[in-house]
């Protein structure tokens, strides 16, 4: 199976941090972010890696190479405007498009077990799989509402439950990692935009996408605050690579 990395982000929140640094190679106990990605990936057997790219980039292109040394095969997608998750993974199709795929939020720390991700979306015969985790903050992250058989019903509230879902009643929130067929390219519409307004369209229209809970460390590196604390976890061994 092939991965993408959305690794393109401008790391607004993260300045002055990110000013002449992107992102994906902040350290997180002297490795950048990326490379924690890109080792988590490897672990699981997923040696065929698009990293899409745009805030200095090059950097990322320098520090990651061909991605040999990480035992994996490494391109890249540069978009010399931003097209948001669904526009760069629908630029990054032909790369894409000859079976299921995994997608990772590049700002993101895990130990995700993609294993058990991927078997569970073979399995399912689902159009997408979610990384869910239960968090006392859904709300704050963004709820997914999913029923008894791990269907998704609703993202961020959306689209309108269905008279019929059967939604339980605790929310989970969406991980960042996600598995899809390649079906899913052609509903991305051309432009700029989210991969999460795709998935509104696709569960209006009665398609299926489930949820899979994962459990282990997670963390979003999306302030500086974030970044301190996962730093702080690292170091205390609360992040390991399975």
């Amino acid at each position: 199976m092939k991965a993408m990395v959305l690794a393109a982000g401008l790391g607004v929140r993260l300045r002055p941090l990110t000013d002449r640094t992107p992102k994906p190679l902040l350290p997180i106990a002297g490795r950048p972010l990326l490379v924690w990605n890109l080792l988590l990936l490897q672990r699981h057997g997923i040696t065929d890696v698009l990293i899409n790219l745009h805030h200095l980039g090059d950097q990322i292109v320098q520090a990651i190479g061909d991605g040999a040394r990480f035992g994996l095969r490494v391109a890249y997608s540069h978009e010399p405007e931003l097209q948001g998750t669904g526009g760069g993974i629908r630029q990054a199709a032909p790369f894409l498009k000859d079976g299921p795929f995994l997608v990772l939020n590049g700002d993101t720390l895990s130990a995700c077990d993609l294993t058990g991700l991927i078997a569970a979306h073979r399995t399912g015969k689902a159009l997408v799989t979610l990384a869910l985790r239960e968090d006392p903050e859904a709300a704050r992250w963004g709820p997914v509402t999913v029923d008894a058989d791990a269907r998704i019903l609703q993202i961020n509230g959306a689209p309108p439950l269905a008279p019929h879902a059967k939604p339980l009643p605790a929310p989970c929130m969406f991980a960042g990692i996600h598995v899809m067929e390649p079906a899913v390219l052609d509903a991305i519409p051309p432009g700029q935009g989210s991969i999460i307004d795709v998935y509104h369209a696709l569960i209006g229209k009665g398609l299926v996408l489930q949820g899979w809970r994962m459990s282990g460390y997670w963390s979003d590196i999306g302030t500086r605050e974030r970044y301190e604390q996962a730093e702080r976890d690292a170091a205390e061994g609360c992040l390991t690579i399975p």
